[in-house]
């Protein structure tokens, strides 16, 4: 797979709500936070506020879609000054794919899906994001609310086979939805997922992920990358946050931690499919690295990294 494949397949996103909001009048709506959770909304007629806590408040208009990767608590309101109905209340007996009404409705829709994912990664891999990515007019954006509004058919019609499109359409709704920001991201943002949006990087990026056992050097790298090692390392610092050897071992140790969880290989065995040859050097990177030993994360089942 490719290095996004590679990261939202490590999320393993579930989406568990896909529904619809229809507005009238003046209104407002109050998320609570919900950790583990990425939502992506599309907003398909009219227009309203987002004021995610903590962030100033946007102005949202028909074709604008917005990720809200952070699980932060945030307010859609035609008005602000309005006091908010919880999203609980209006929205918590709502049927999968069902269209909600709101005083009557008719002023503004939106429709949306809310995925839970893999938290104990989560935060290495979506940590640098900001609390809401809002996406104006961006080239395709149609095949994202194409694929919102597909995936409310198949959760709400239970359809032969609706599980399995829907599974599918939630990785690639997610999929949709980074691709595009990361095609209008500024060059401000540092970590991870930024080396793709830059060819020379994602060309060393994408050798250690085809093959991360591999010892990699940064003159090796660099040249995959095609610069020199002294302008291939500056840029990789200043894009991802970190020098090219601590991301490659910062993706090693989380196919490592994902070798963990799913499979019942020996811990010896998993050092050696991560590049090292002892045990306790591999120990030693997974704890500085994930925040805990191999074993201990192994055992535990929500760990809020």
């Amino acid at each position: 797979m490719d290095p996004l494949s590679d990261l939202l397949a490590l999320l393993k996103p579930r989406s568990y709500l896909t529904a619809g909001l229809d507005a009238g009048g003046d209104w407002a709506v109050r998320f609570e936070n919900q950790p583990g959770a990425i939502k992506c909304h599309a907003i398909m007629d009219g227009g309203c506020w987002l004021a995610v806590d903590g962030e100033s408040p946007v102005r949202l208009l028909a074709d604008d879609c917005v990720i809200l990767p952070s699980g932060r608590s945030f307010t859609l309101a035609s008005d602000l000054d309005v006091a908010p109905v919880a999203a609980h209340d209006l929205l918590g007996t709502a049927r999968p794919g069902e269209m909600v009404s709101h005083q009557g409705g008719g002023d503004f829709r939106l429709i949306g899906t809310r995925f839970e994912v893999d938290g104990r990664k989560a935060h290495s891999l979506l940590g640098a994001l900001p609390a809401l990515v809002h996406l104006r007019g961006a080239t395709n954006q149609d095949v994202l609310r194409w694929s919102i509004r597909q995936l409310m058919f198949e959760t709400g019609e239970a359809l032969p086979g609706s599980s399995l499109a829907a599974h599918h359409l939630a990785h690639f709704i997610l999929l949709q939805a980074f691709r595009l920001y990361l095609s209008q991201e500024a060059n401000d943002r540092v970590g991870m997922l930024y080396a793709l949006s830059d060819p020379p990087l994602a060309r060393a990026v994408e050798a250690m992920h085809a093959d991360p056992a591999h010892p990699w050097t940064l003159v090796e790298l660099a040249r995959r990358s095609g610069l020199s090692r002294s302008s291939f390392a500056q840029r990789f610092r200043d894009r991802v946050g970190e020098t090219p050897i601590a991301y490659l071992t910062h993706w090693r140790m989380l196919l490592a931690a994902e070798r963990l969880e799913t499979t019942g290989e020996r811990l010896v065995e998993i050092a050696r499919s991560s590049g090292y040859e002892s045990e306790n050097a591999f120990s030693a990177a997974f704890k500085r690295v994930m925040g805990c030993s191999p074993g201990r994360y192994g055992r535990m089942e929500n760990l809020d990294l």
